[in-house]
């Protein structure tokens, strides 16, 4: 008997949907956590803008490491463009 569930495709989906959350994620963690310092050391938005930057940093050097790390993810065409015409 075959498991129902999810297809394929949609699981693939999830999971990329997953390291998308996780790198806007990461930059409103820092930015929050930027803010908050602001507020207590009453100061311009001076942490705000190193937060969110080393959000967006550390949340692109996580995904770019995670989709390195994907082993299916090659394209399915060797040189070329798709449809089989040359530049």
């Amino acid at each position: 008997m075959k498991e129902e569930g999810p297809e394929p495709g949609i699981r693939q989906g999830n999971k990329y949907l997953a390291t998308g959350l996780r790198f806007g994620g990461g930059i409103v963690m820092f930015l929050l956590l930027g803010y908050a310092l602001d507020r207590w050391l009453n100061t311009v938005p001076l942490f705000l803008l190193i937060g969110t930057f080393v959000g967006a940093g550390l949340g692109f050097l996580s995904v770019w490491r995670e989709l390195k790390a994907d082993a299916a993810n090659q394209p399915t065409w060797k040189g070329g463009r798709k449809g089989g015409r040359k530049a």
